[in-house]
């Protein structure tokens, strides 16, 4: 009975830790008790299917009525608690990096275009946050979930216990690199997304420089906050259409990055 309740604690622990830090299982605007709910059902079903490996937690010991019965090391168990809840952290953590590919390309346009201080409060995790890069991101969810993304979640908890039981995960360094690389990968990508707008924004300063040497009477700095605005705005428009494509390298990005 203690094992059995020791591989469901290990489950649950696995599979909260990474529904913890989901972008969209993680908002504010979810009730506690749904997601508590949705949690246990899931660290059940997950209990039954996937096989434990709980070796070090039990320890044989010499009794006279039972010789070979086993007793449970509670500093075994501890341990491997932990080492679940590490290691759904670590999955939860490389997620979260690949999500804020489309928000952080947000702030890199909303930076050229000057609205670095204009922030609003996102309803849907309380926090403080960009107008376009909040915009992008709810963009971005709608079309990953409309593509059933809420169904790779779940299958990326199924290969982890396919890849490591309950009991057995990798190695430090393993989701270390992990979590290092989808950082790395966060950066590229969002630069890589911004890119053509960055680019339209330079040859905006080009020609306002030019107007500047041609016309010097010109408020160029009052002139150019409209541009870059309108600009930025129309460049948005022409990205949206982009978004779509990444929902597939999203799911490229995981299976690369995970370490399943």
């Amino acid at each position: 009975m203690l094992e059995k309740l020791l591989g469901f604690a290990m489950v649950l622990t696995r599979i909260s830790a990474f529904f913890m830090l989901l972008p969209v299982f993680g908002w504010k605007t979810i009730p506690l008790r749904i997601k508590v709910a949705v949690t246990v059902l899931l660290a059940i079903f997950f209990s039954i299917i996937t096989p434990h490996q709980l070796h070090s937690a039990w320890v044989p010991t010499q009794q006279m009525s039972r010789p070979h019965s086993l007793q449970l090391n509670w500093c075994g168990a501890i341990l491997l608690i932990a080492n679940e809840a590490t290691y759904g952290l670590a999955l939860g953590l490389i997620i979260v990096c690949i999500f804020s590919v489309i928000q952080l390309a947000g702030r890199i346009i909303e930076g050229e275009m000057g609205f670095t201080m204009a922030q609003i409060l996102d309803p849907l995790t309380g926090e403080e946050t960009e107008s376009l890069g909040s915009l992008l991101e709810m963009i971005f969810i709608i079309l990953f979930l409309s593509a059933n993304g809420h169904h790779l979640f779940l299958l990326i908890i199924s290969r982890s216990y396919e890849a490591f039981p309950a009991g057995s995960i990798p190695t430090i360094s393993v989701m270390a690199s992990g979590v290092i690389k989808a950082g790395s990968a966060m950066f590229l990508a969002s630069l890589r997304l911004a890119a053509p707008m960055l680019a339209a924004f330079l040859l905006l300063l080009v020609v306002l420089a030019v107007l500047a040497r041609i016309v010097p009477e010109m408020d160029i700095w009052f002139i150019s906050f409209p541009l870059r605005v309108g600009l930025g705005l129309l460049m948005a428009a022409i990205f949206l259409p982009f978004i779509n494509g990444f929902v597939a390298e999203f799911v490229d990005w995981m299976a690369k990055l995970l370490p399943l």
